[in-house]
């Protein structure tokens, strides 16, 4: 396949490719990740070693996998490891309250403070739940807006800015490939940055930026290794035990020398290439000029974007008493429903205690839709996804519109006449004119058929009744 390119010097099409293995023969078709790094395939996970149980509570969640079970059966996706000590404190509280009152003396309250504390209750995690969710949707809104403008810029690049003749074309073509690799390089930086990750040494990013002269890799010797968790940590990580938590901060904290801001330093380097574009004349036209100085700031956008929503979470004062609030309610159930319940108090509780903590926990996972909890944004994946899209933008040059319309593959008139473009040519231009009105009257019927009008009359029979009652 090599041979032939060189020879003919005809840009292959993506039907014509075909990637074989080291051992000559052809696997199937592979994803850009794939044939882009060899055998080592960019993982879109955190990595566990297992595909069974760990994978459930490890996230983000795979959004490509499918699950049959129904929403109340499911494991995947649920807070339960985190309510499993939540609901063993509230399970022995409430034995001990339900014991004591059957066994010693009567632990009971009036209902009264039930109804009123649900109340302040049931505001209070709405608040919160809503609250969540409101950045989890603006986090969402921020990664869709960067993969449109990285398309778009993408394909302003690509399409609108020429090459030259020669050597020069050359250096064209690659100068235009590096700056597809430093859009796909922003929004991996700002993964990592989201995610509080420091540095360049990263699988995904390391290759795309290392050649650049940043902070973040002249600080990257100084940068802190991650550490290996402890058997006990990790399990209290496991189970949401707020001590055993590490703050996510520490290696930024740690680095010796200023880490910058990779993410913007990458979008200086790719105003500087529109910049160059711009003066060497291979992108004459000002729209299209202006399209690509408006797209940086776009991404500029999304950069600060995604800053505020992660900077910006619900004041602590609101957490800390919302928190209490709900934990004195759950506390107060058991000498609430004794009387009427008594050992059924037991699991009542605790079935009351995982809806209202439940709900709780979940506000509290998606508050930051950026981290590495399985209900969080998979950013791994819309990196991926921007990362496939440019190298479909890339895959071929930019379309000349005589070579894909001037086929007989291509029936401007369909579905009213099967004719290929050139039968269509030979014709006139009215011809072709009192075709599309044709095909207009046409399409109407069709549409009118498929959508009749039901429960009133058509309008020769309402005329036909007006002139009744004005004879009448």
């Amino acid at each position: 396949m090599a041979t032939s390119t060189t020879s003919t010097n005809k840009t292959l099409r993506p039907q014509e490719i075909e990637v074989k293995n080291g051992n000559g023969v052809a696997p199937g078709p592979m994803s850009p990740h794939s044939w882009r790094h060899g055998a080592v395939a960019i993982p879109s996970r955190k990595p566990t070693g297992s595909v069974d149980m760990e994978d459930y509570f490890v996230g983000p969640r795979d959004m490509s996998k499918h699950s049959k079970w129904p929403f109340f059966l499911r494991m995947h996706g649920s807070v339960l490891p985190k309510m499993i000590l939540p609901l063993t404190i509230v399970a022995a509280w409430s034995t001990l309250i339900t014991i004591i009152s059957e066994k010693k003396y009567e632990l009971k309250i009036s209902s009264m403070l039930l109804t009123v504390l649900g109340f302040v209750v049931g505001l209070a995690i709405s608040f919160r739940t809503s609250s969540a969710y409101e950045r989890y949707a603006e986090g969402r809104k921020y990664w869709s807006q960067l993969i449109f403008v990285g398309q778009n810029l993408a394909r302003t690049i690509w399409i609108h800015t020429n090459e030259r003749e020669g050597d020069e074309g050359k250096d064209d073509l690659l100068a235009k490939l590096t700056a597809m690799n430093l859009i796909v390089a922003f929004a991996t930086a700002l993964k990592h940055k989201l995610r509080f990750e420091p540095g360049i040494d990263y699988p995904d990013m390391k290759e795309l930026v290392e050649y650049m002269d940043t902070f973040a890799r002249a600080a990257e010797p100084e940068i802190p290794q991650v550490k290996e968790s402890g058997k006990m940590k990790a399990i209290g990580e496991f189970l949401g035990v707020s001590f055993a938590e590490s703050n996510p901060r520490k290696r930024i904290k740690r680095s010796k020398k200023p880490l910058g801001n990779l993410p913007l330093e990458i979008l200086n380097h790719l105003s500087a290439y529109v910049n160059c574009i711009i003066e060497n004349d291979t992108c004459k036209v000002v729209l299209y000029q202006s399209q690509a100085i408006t797209s940086i700031v776009q991404l500029n956008e999304v950069l600060i974007g995604v800053e505020r929503v992660l900077q910006t979470p619900l004041p602590i004062a609101y957490s800390i008493a919302i928190s209490q609030i709900t934990w004195v309610y759950v506390m107060m159930l058991p000498f609430q429903l004794w009387e009427d319940l008594r050992w059924v108090t037991i699991p009542g509780c605790i079935f009351a205690a995982y809806i209202i903590l439940g709900i709780a926990a979940i506000g509290r996972e998606i508050e930051n839709p950026f981290g590495m909890d399985v209900n969080d944004l998979p950013l791994e994946a819309y990196c991926d996804e921007l990362a496939n899209d440019i190298n479909i933008i890339t895959s071929n040059p930019a379309p000349k519109p005589a070579d894909f319309m001037r086929t007989n593959a291509n029936m401007p008139m369909w579905p009213l006449s099967q004719s290929g473009y050139e039968s269509w040519r030979m014709r006139s231009k009215q011809e072709i004119r009192d075709a599309l009105m044709t095909k207009t009257k046409a399409d109407m019927t069709v549409r009118r058929s498929m959508n009749p009008e039901r429960g009133t009359r058509s309008t020769d029979e309402k005329h036909h009744a007006t002139l009744n009652t004005q004879d009448a």
